[in-house]
């Protein structure tokens, strides 16, 4: 049987211990293991009921398929209790695969196994994530991203997305849908599934020409939207335009743009019947390819596989 072990720093969030707990305990071949930190047996949640049944870390032996380590207030704390820390390092080094759920990736990043890879959490965090571990490409879009054997995800229900997609790796689709269609869950979402809308995030810009500015950008998507552009119908320089975009919106003005662009995109191939081609035109990208290109910039797929999961209806 494969051997999963959950762990995470006291106090894990609940359901990110909870969520891949359940999918994984849901396929016959899976031995899951939750791993208490201490000889406590049972692991303290954030919600003041401690998970019993807990197994020590000392009885963790032999090679382990997957690692999970879960996120939540111990994680997020700043502080990382070095004996753990060398614990997370040396199961890693015996596991097939490590994933992290939500700020479980601050853990990770501490043990030194989320180095020069690619890796998410919950979006709140992504800039501190970023901050604290600049050897880490932090990716603030995705829900979850795999970069070699590390498997890191975004906020909470996002573990499950995980559980299920590493589910499907192992035994195929159809097992996944099983577990899926038990738990009463749509069926999968992919990784590159955006966290939230920019397009409602960035409302909260605080200056009422770039709020009025954002709604013409969201109206004209294929008109020209270069710096430049932009910054003449706002009145300022590009210097001056950049700037104000990265104070109030933390992204410049080519990034806002393309997710803009991608937002746009992501619900016509939900929505409509259109072709890639076309849905590229409406949106501005220009081509098709041009649109691959920067789905697999900002959400880590390419439009075609977006579509894959989903399109409605056939091209």
């Amino acid at each position: 049987m494969r051997k999963i072990v959950i762990s995470g720093p006291p106090p894990v969030q609940i359901l990110d211990v909870t969520g891949p707990l359940e999918v994984f305990s849901s396929v016959p071949d899976y031995d899951v293991q939750v791993v208490a930190p201490d000889d406590s047996g049972q692991l303290v949640t954030n919600r003041r009921i401690n998970i019993s049944g807990a197994v020590s870390r000392e009885s963790i032996t032999g090679n382990i398929d997957t690692l999970v380590v879960a996120g939540g207030p111990g994680a997020e704390s700043g502080v990382y209790d070095e004996g753990y820390i060398r614990w997370i390092t040396e199961v890693a080094a015996r596991s097939r695969r490590v994933a992290s759920i939500c700020t479980g990736a601050f853990i990770l990043a501490a043990a030194g196994l989320l180095n020069g890879k690619r890796a998410v959490t919950h979006w709140n965090f992504c800039d501190r994530l970023a901050k604290e571990f600049p050897q880490v490409k932090v990716m603030p879009d995705p829900i979850f991203l795999r970069d070699g054997e590390v498997y890191t995800s975004a906020g909470i229900t996002a573990g499950i997305d995980l559980a299920l997609a590493m589910v499907e790796e192992d035994h195929g689709h159809q097992a996944a849908l099983a577990v899926a269609r038990q738990l009463v869950m749509f069926l999968v979402r992919p990784g590159g599934q955006a966290q939230y809308s920019h397009t409602l995030s960035r409302q909260a810009a605080t200056s009422q020409p770039l709020r009025e500015l954002q709604v013409y950008m969201l109206e004209n998507l294929k008109a020209d939207l270069s710096v430049e552009a932009l910054a003449a119908r706002i009145g300022m320089s590009p210097r001056h335009f950049s700037r104000t975009c990265l104070r109030e919106m933390q992204m410049n003005p080519g990034q806002f743009v393309d997710r803009l662009r991608v937002e746009a995109a992501q619900q016509m191939i939900g929505g409509s019947s259109m072709g890639l081609k076309e849905i590229a035109d409406a949106c501005g990208f220009g081509s098709a390819d041009s649109m691959r290109r920067v789905f697999q910039r900002v959400i880590g797929i390419s439009a075609g596989e977006y579509a894959e999961r989903f399109r409605r209806t056939k091209l």
